[in-house]
């Protein structure tokens, strides 16, 4: 059989300087290569449960207890919002939830340590290409559906359009972070604030995150990791807009459309 394969799923890639002037004091020399314009993204990542606000909200446990992992595929769940800004409202549904995320991309330029199980925290850290904002979007009828049953939540969670995100910024090379855990990630709908958390509110951190998720995956280059969101999710509704903010980093805007549109 001969099939042409779609292109992999990708989302632009933006420096600190493309948005606000830098604080690097290093430059960049001849012969480092040039960034890509483009991060080609091989699987979604997902923690579920990592705000205590959210677990209590969902009936969890909000202390902290290991973290638990789920997956969106990548080549029917992710969006790029700097192409459309329109999600159109799935199907099977009538209770579509928002979940505003910090979204960790996985990188080689940092000199991580790709293809290896049990990253030290240390480790962790250079893995760390950049970050980006996204939604977790969530069919919250047939989640609720699939936890009394004990089944999976694959269609709550990784139908077509289910992971909008914004742009990736990219660490420059002098840069230990681009977020820190005062930075406040909020989510609007219809310039209505709905969730309102700081980074540092999260159970697990992010170099925790990859941490404990390595335990169970090979991390590669082109891994995008969703961190978990705060209280405060609720249902959209046709002609909703989301704005997802957080820091410095690019925000994560689009609307949501009848499936007709």
């Amino acid at each position: 059989y001969q099939f042409h394969l779609p292109s992999p799923p990708s989302l632009p890639i933006l420096h600190r300087s493309n948005v606000k002037a830098s604080s690097c004091s290093k430059t960049t020399t001849a012969t480092t290569p040039p960034s890509p314009k483009y991060y080609p993204v091989n699987n979604i990542f997902c923690v579920g449960r990592n705000y205590p606000s959210h677990a209590i909200e969902m009936g969890g446990n909000p202390h902290r207890e290991p973290p638990f992992f789920f997956q969106k595929p990548p080549n029917s769940s992710l969006v790029d919002i700097s192409l459309t800004k329109n999600i159109s409202y799935p199907s099977a549904t009538t209770s579509l939830h928002y979940e505003g995320e910090l979204v960790v991309a996985l990188g080689g330029e940092r000199g991580g340590s790709f293809g290896k199980r049990n990253v030290s925290l240390d480790d962790a850290q250079n893995m760390i290409l950049g970050y980006a904002l996204g939604c977790d979007l969530t069919r919250r009828d047939l989640q609720s559906e699939a936890k009394k049953t004990g089944r999976p939540w694959d269609v709550a969670k990784g139908f077509d359009g289910s992971a909008p995100c914004g742009p990736v910024m990219v660490l420059d090379n002098c840069e230990e972070d681009l977020v820190t855990k005062d930075d406040v990630l909020q989510l609007e709908v219809n310039g209505s604030v709905r969730q309102k958390a700081t980074l540092g509110e999260m159970i697990w951190n992010v170099r925790e995150i990859i941490s404990h998720l390595s335990r169970y995956f090979l991390l590669r280059e082109g891994d995008l990791i969703m961190t978990g969101t705060p209280a405060g999710v609720g249902e959209l509704e046709i002609g909703d807009e989301v704005r997802i903010v957080c820091g410095d980093l690019p925000e994560c805007s689009f609307k949501i459309v009848s499936p007709s549109s």
